[in-house]
């Protein structure tokens, strides 16, 4: 934990499980990673990234908060049965590789152990985007991503979580759904 802690601290990639299948990762104040993250996902920096965490205190840097009511809090920071990202409003200091075209910024809590522990550990939250080269399947097990990204790539060696699909993706003041679950 400690080694993929530092190489996080140090605008390094790496893969993690998260609800559903393994995630990539990466410091996302640093653009020298998100960069890295980017190149190896083979994406557009256009299409914007989702940030996950345990705690809302790690999201709410990144999160325009003043036109929130108690039922936007209430719905971001509720337990579902299944993960569920919000595009929420972004405040005007965060990155533009962060993101994308967008105007606003997608965020999840996400209580696997895995993010829970190289959250705390790391002192900021993940970027999330799944772990798969372009026209492969997520990856579900570390093994996976070893295969697909090379043995030495850094992956936190713990199982996903139930979930069978990854989060929806919906819009925190419309509830609009913008990715099934």
């Amino acid at each position: 934990m400690n080694t993929l802690v530092n190489l996080l601290k140090s605008d390094h990639v790496i893969a993690y499980p998260t609800e559903a299948v393994f995630g990539l990762g990466c410091n996302p104040l640093s653009q020298t990673a998100v960069e890295k993250l980017l190149i190896l996902k083979q994406r557009s920096v256009e299409k914007g990234l989702i940030l996950v965490a345990p705690d809302i205190n790690f999201l709410l840097p990144f999160i325009d908060t003043k036109n929130f009511t108690s039922q936007n809090w209430e719905r971001l920071q509720r337990q579902y049965d299944h993960p569920t990202t919000w595009v929420v409003p972004v405040r005007t200091d965060v990155p533009q590789f962060l993101t994308g075209k967008f105007n606003n910024i997608a965020v999840r809590l996400c209580r696997h152990p895995a993010v829970e522990q190289l959250c705390y550990a790391a002192g900021f939250a993940l970027t999330s985007t799944s772990a798969n080269l372009t026209g492969l399947p997520p990856c579900k097990t570390a093994a996976d991503v070893r295969s697909q990204f090379g043995e030495n790539f850094p992956v936190l060696d713990m199982p996903v979580g139930n979930a069978t699909n990854p989060s929806e993706i919906r819009d925190l003041f419309t509830n609009q759904l913008f990715r099934q679950g």
